[in-house]
């Protein structure tokens, strides 16, 4: 059975491969929070496909209309961390790819779960100075709250999510331990194989 945190980090993935900038509309990042993450769950609740939990149809909407709006290289390469820089630039579409087919395959299945759960903003303490900021909020639905926040910096065109927390475990943070563990075995084609076999092993389940 998935668990509520894998539930919330679909929601947490979703909201970070949806368009995410200060500059669309010029929203306040609370307000871009709220307005993605209620798109996000709108969205699954309209979509027999993805409750059916069908990655092809989760991959091919984050490809059309997703991915074009998101500068997913930056996430990825902070997942990656200091090595990204000795990833040939084959290597780092490679990393791309492969990392973006893990977050969506993790947690399609999750998607099947989403039925009454609604979010609500905390108050934010940042300013609008601020080179950063992070929006905190609660995923309600039955039992208790789970918290989500995200990490949202400022980029020359406006700002972008960079990073969620799900109940305390900052999702980049927590695949840059992992992905340092692999370059550290096998260098970046031995993390790049890692990945490459976790989502061929997930599509041989379906």
């Amino acid at each position: 059975m998935l668990s509520r945190r894998s539930l919330c980090h679909t929601l947490a993935i979703a909201c970070l491969l949806l368009p995410g900038t200060f500059a669309h509309a010029q929203e306040a990042p609370d307000a871009l929070v709220m307005r993605i993450s209620t798109d996000v769950i709108d969205a699954v609740k309209a979509d027999k496909a993805i409750q059916a939990g069908e990655v092809a149809r989760i991959v091919s909407l984050v490809d059309a209309k997703v991915m074009p709006s998101v500068n997913f290289k930056r996430m990825t390469a902070s997942a990656v961390g200091r090595n990204w820089r000795q990833a040939t630039p084959e290597q780092q579409q490679r990393l791309q790819d492969e990392f973006k087919l893990l977050l969506v395959r993790s947690y399609a299945g999750a998607l099947t779960k989403v039925k009454d759960q609604t979010v609500q903003l905390k108050p934010m303490r940042a300013k609008p100075e601020d080179g950063e900021a992070v929006v905190r909020t609660e995923i309600r639905g039955k039992g208790d709250p789970i918290q989500l926040d995200y990490r949202l910096g400022k980029t020359p065109a406006g700002g972008e999510i960079c990073d969620v927390d799900v109940m305390g475990v900052w999702l980049v943070e927590n695949y840059r331990n992992t992905f340092a563990q692999e370059i550290s075995a096998g260098g970046i084609d031995g993390l790049i194989a890692k990945l490459a076999e976790k989502n061929k092993a997930a599509s041989g389940k379906g």
